[in-house]
């Protein structure tokens, strides 16, 4: 029975995902790190459902869903790779498993400022990555020190979100800068990046900002219809 309750909302959250990433972003948006409104379903499927189910829910809408809306070229089936991480991190965090995320924030960023190319981009574009390690940082730090209250807020929602979201950005620059596939795989010279960079700081962060509040706001009620106890975050 618990088995199948769980296929049935890996099913249902896998067909959301691939509704959202298969609708074109709004036109002064399309810019950033998303095509699609993934970002919107993404932290969702992260906070309902259990980090496994979470990403393999995450990776199959993703993978319809760009099937669906195809893209210019295959390689953003790579790129997108990043959702499910991003929903398996919002999950991790949302049940305060943060100790688990730390590796993962601080080796990608560790690749990224490792990588010569990276020295020449703007430090401030990536501003809403280091807000969300910071958040990372605090939210350990509580966990730690054994302050659940301050845990069990409403942000908790938002918060869990923009961990999860920033961590799907994250690989998605891993795999943009440190393994270089600007060049290889784009044929984009160095100096085209610096633009790029300072667009995406720009109008991603709106995107990660819409996901925050539109996950405050349908993050309890999806909850409490899954049945996740209070004994997690609320």
């Amino acid at each position: 029975m618990v088995q199948a309750r769980s296929v049935a909302f890996i099913a249902l959250f896998s067909a959301l995902t691939a509704f959202f990433d298969a609708i074109p972003c709004l036109p002064q948006l399309s810019s950033g790190v998303w095509y699609g409104w993934t970002f919107v379903a993404e932290p969702l499927v992260g906070i309902v459902l259990d980090p496994g189910d979470a990403f393999l829910s995450t990776l199959i809408g993703v993978m319809v869903g760009h099937s669906i809306s195809f893209q210019e070229n295959v390689y953003e089936f790579a790129f997108t790779l990043g959702a499910p991480i991003g929903a398996l991190v919002s999950s991790l965090a949302f049940r305060r498993r943060l100790r688990q995320v730390m590796p993962y924030y601080a080796l990608l960023l560790l690749a990224y400022f490792l990588t010569p190319i990276a020295w020449s981009l703007p430090f401030w574009a990536m501003w809403d990555t280091y807000v969300a390690f910071l958040v990372l940082l605090a939210m350990t730090f509580l966990a730690t020190k054994g302050t659940h209250a301050l845990l069990k807020k409403h942000y908790v929602f938002a918060l869990s979100a923009l961990i999860g979201l920033e961590a799907d950005i994250l690989f998605r620059i891993f795999l943009f800068v440190p393994l270089g596939t600007y060049s290889w795989l784009y044929g984009l010279p160095i100096e085209s990046l610096e633009p790029i960079w300072v667009m995406n700081a720009f109008t991603t962060p709106i995107q990660v900002g819409i996901a925050m509040l539109s996950t405050s706001m349908a993050g309890k009620v999806l909850v409490a219809v899954k049945g996740v106890h209070d004994n997690l975050a609320l």
